[in-house]
């Protein structure tokens, strides 16, 4: 049923199969090169390999996006080298400090963080500085949580937990600071000396700049919540935890709870004062007043500096203090909750793998159809551009996507595809080919012009011509009433249904058996051609049973030969006993007497040698013609009534073969 099918698609759509073979000639090659090439990197990519150059873009990304206007919110007081000078303190003494805060109390800001570590006194002003800090309710001080190799700095001590912010940031492979932190949990350390808040593992430590950023959204009445996924929500806004493969980061640290640092600006993010314009009152109080203060280092003495993204070269004048990267953080977490802003996010992995996927079917496709060298290269530079367009563009959106897997799965594509089809069309290429076909005995390349040839061959036999003529008598007897299709459907001539001739697997048809018996005309023919018949039946039954194995046939064709197969084995077994001193025909000389036989001139017609035989008093085998009541099936059950014509035929001759016999 379905190759009637597909013969009727090929009838009407001619064009199907060209179009088909054009799609499979170029598709299959550039699909699977594709898939290759997306597989390979992926699998590269989820091993690191490509954490460093995806890093690097990341860092690209976020020096080419625009800056932001400074964050209003907050204010930094660094105290710089001309602070220490001016003073002639390093470090600041107690009493500074105490003084500051009292100052910035005065202007009434809505938290102090204190970014300055006081585990030990630094005389004078120890008291007073104790005071100021167990007193007031609006200032956060900075300690440092202990690690397998450092014993971690305490906070001064009668502080409060929830008065302590810990100053410890995330440093990536490289020195460069991407992240930021929330919260954590200090580890068991066999380092610890003195028991503290920020190296007992009983103890969840806030940073400093979440510390301060919730001490703000607090008077807002916005209060932190944890959702069923345990990602930290402010308000309507979740802020969504980092994860050891977040982007191009793979097997990271994400210990705690972290996010990507999305910054404001290189220099620009947060208004800054010196400490002595405070303590002298230089400062206009309207920068401070319901404000996030934060004091800290900024002179590179102090050694509280950090790479960023914007390190490129790594140069130490390009490095941030560290209070004014946890003013980054604090800016970016109130600017999420209250202003709307999204923080990074990345794609799932099915989006990024359809990402990858697409960009390298576009390279494969290219490198395909732009075979010239300089439009090639001119095309490539286009899609590239177009691949680091289109990430910028939403990185300025801060979506994080996969820029170096798609270009890589690009450029590779576009040169395997390329090196594939010089491979393919090189000699060396051909000889793998053909070896690889034969040895897995794969029948993938039809020569076109050898199968035109043969089927020029096959039209021009007598054997095809007598088919058309019982095509043609058998058409004349339909005209008077319908015959089922499906009996003389293999009668048919063979057609061109496509531009691009298809190899047609070798059938029998019934129109076969008729010929043979229509050439049987007297006894002396008859037993040369049993032998003859005999041997065909067998064959052409292997052939069938061959065809049937392939799933080709239709249903009714596997009746068929399970017909013939019974039929050739009993003829087989009686015709064993006789001799004949005649070598036995071929099947095209056979087709080919009964062709001449036929016409007008010179001998005898298979009629009248028929009647000579019987004349002779021995029963042989009759003639077939095609208006034999059998013929001409108008019922609907054609099936049954065709084999019941074939086993009486069967009869008929076995008949007349014992009859010859004897």
């Amino acid at each position: 049923m379905l190759s009637r099918l597909l013969n009727e698609l090929h009838t009407r759509f001619p064009r199907l199969e060209t179009v088909g073979s054009l799609v499979m000639k170029t598709g299959v090659p550039i699909l699977v090169t594709s898939l290759t090439m997306t597989g390979s990197i992926l699998g590269i990519r989820h091993f690191g390999f490509l954490q460093g150059a995806e890093l690097a873009a990341y860092d690209h990304f976020i020096q080419a996006q625009p800056d932001k206007e400074p964050d209003d919110r907050l204010l930094v007081v660094g105290i710089d080298e001309l602070d220490l000078q001016t003073l002639q303190e390093w470090p600041i003494s107690d009493r500074t400090l105490a003084n500051l805060i009292k100052q910035l109390e005065t202007y009434q800001p809505r938290v102090i963080g204190i970014d300055v570590i006081r585990d030990i006194p630094i005389e004078p002003g120890r008291a007073e500085l104790l005071q100021q800090l167990q007193q007031s309710d609006r200032i956060v001080i900075v300690c440092k949580v202990n690690s397998q190799r450092e014993f971690g700095v305490a906070p001064p001590p009668g502080i409060a937990l929830e008065k302590v912010g810990t100053a410890d940031l995330v440093i990536d492979p490289g020195g460069i600071l991407r992240r930021s932190l929330l919260w954590l949990t200090p580890p068991p350390s066999k380092l610890i000396i003195k028991k503290h808040l920020c190296n007992d593992p009983s103890n969840t430590l806030l940073s400093l700049s979440f510390n301060v950023a919730l001490t703000y959204l607090e008077d807002l009445n916005i209060k932190p919540e944890i959702t069923e996924t345990e990602e930290l929500k402010l308000g309507d806004t979740i802020l969504h935890k980092f994860q050891p493969n977040t982007g191009g980061y793979r097997n990271a640290d994400a210990g705690g709870y972290q996010l990507l640092l999305h910054y404001r600006s290189q220099s620009n993010s947060v208004a800054q004062v010196r400490l002595t314009d405070v303590l002298n009152g230089k400062v206009d109080p309207e920068l401070i007043r319901d404000r996030i203060v934060l004091v800290g280092y900024t002179t590179p003495q102090a050694k509280d500096d950090f790479y960023t993204p914007y390190s490129s070269s790594k140069d130490d004048l390009q490095k941030m203090p560290g209070v004014i990267v946890h003013a980054q953080s604090a800016s970016q977490i109130l600017s999420a909750v209250l202003d709307q802003q999204p923080l990074i996010w990345v794609w799932s992995f099915p989006s990024e793998l359809a990402w990858v996927l697409g960009w390298s079917l576009v390279g494969g496709i290219l490198a395909w159809y732009l075979r010239h060298p300089f439009w090639f290269s001119v095309t490539a530079a286009g899609a590239s551009g177009a691949v680091y367009a289109i990430s910028l563009l939403i990185f300025f959106q801060a979506g994080w996507i996969p820029f170096v897997p798609a270009i890589a799965a690009f450029m590779t594509t576009a040169v395997g595809v390329v090196l594939l089809d010089r491979f393919n069309n090189s000699t060396y290429g051909q000889t793998v080919y053909k070896t690889v076909k034969t040895f897995l005995k794969l029948e993938v390349d039809i020569d076109e012009e050898k199968l035109e040839k043969q089927v020029a061959e096959i039209t021009e036999t007598d054997y095809f011509k007598d088919l058309q003529d019982t095509v043609k008598s058998l058409r004349e007897q339909q005209k008077g009433g319908e015959t089922d299709s499906r009996l003389f459907s293999n009668l048919k001539p063979p057609q061109e249904t496509s531009d691009r001739p298809q190899p047609q697997p070798e059938k029998t048809q019934p129109s076969d058996i008729f010929n043979f018996r229509t050439t049987i005309s007297n006894a002396e023919e008859s037993e040369a051609y049993e032998f003859d018949f005999i041997n065909d039946l067998k064959r052409e039954s292997q052939q069938l049973q061959r065809k049937k194995d392939s799933s080709d046939a239709d249903e009714y064709e596997f009746d068929f030969i399970q017909e013939i197969k019974q039929e050739s084995q009993q003829l087989k077994s009686n015709g064993s006993e006789l001799n004949s001193d005649k070598p036995p025909k071929s099947h095209l000389e056979e087709l080919n007497q009964n062709s001449d036989r036929s016409k007008p001139e010179g001998s005898s017609s298979p009629t009248e040698s028929s009647g000579q035989a019987s004349g002779s008093g021995m029963q042989t085998y009759q003639k077939f013609t095609l208006d034999t009541p059998s013929t001409l099936i108008e019922d609907d059950d054609t099936d049954s009534d065709y084999f019941d014509f074939l086993q009486q035929e069967s009869r008929r001759l076995k008949e007349a073969h014992q009859d010859q016999s004897s």
